[in-house]
């Protein structure tokens, strides 16, 4: 058994949280702020992204273009709907969002989002660390290694678990200095 291994769940765990904040609104305009809006089309519930191409203009705007024309108001509604804070603008064309200048107070409250989200990162590492011990564990009870080989690998997996601690607190310190940046 090689702790190395296990190294894909670890980074499962740093992608989801990476895909999971790249929601959250900064001082600039994303595209992933808008993409996975539900939006009514066609019958059927669906992502903005399916139905749209979302552009940055400038740092503050976004334009959605759908592709379809006749969708036009089910973008605009689905956009109110999803309360991102964004007014959105209906030229007949497309849709533009200008974004605000984001509050001290939504700052703070996207800080607390944040940390929310990082520590629930930091729980599935060590959801996917536990599993782990107790693999290793399991085949030291069924005779399959010894004792000094457990706890080689108890080392050689916190090792690992601290790597990516530290890779949550990195993603989380610039995520944190975008949404501060003014």
């Amino acid at each position: 058994m090689n702790i190395n291994d296990f190294k894909e769940d670890f980074n499962k765990v740093i992608e989801f949280l990476k895909t999971d904040i790249s929601g959250l609104r900064t001082g600039r305009a994303s595209a992933a702020m808008v993409e996975g809006i539900s939006v009514e089309a066609y019958g059927t519930r669906q992502p903005l992204k399916a139905v749209a191409s979302i552009t940055i203009t400038d740092p503050k705007t976004l334009m959605i273009d759908p592709w379809d024309k006749s969708v036009l108001a089910a973008v605009e509604k689905g956009i109110r709907e999803a309360n991102i804070g964004v007014n959105p603008v209906n030229d007949g064309r497309g849709i533009r969002l200008s974004l605000p200048e984001l509050t001290v107070e939504r700052r703070q409250e996207l800080i607390k989002i944040l940390h929310q989200r990082l520590e629930n990162a930091r729980v599935s590492i060590r959801k996917v660390r536990e599993d782990i011990r107790d693999m290793v564990a399991a085949e030291e009870k069924e005779g399959g290694m010894g004792e000094d080989e457990k706890f080689k690998l108890f080392e050689d997996l916190d090792k690992i678990v601290k790597e990516y601690n530290d890779e949550v607190k990195n993603v989380g310190d610039n995520k944190e200095s975008e949404i501060n940046t003014i």
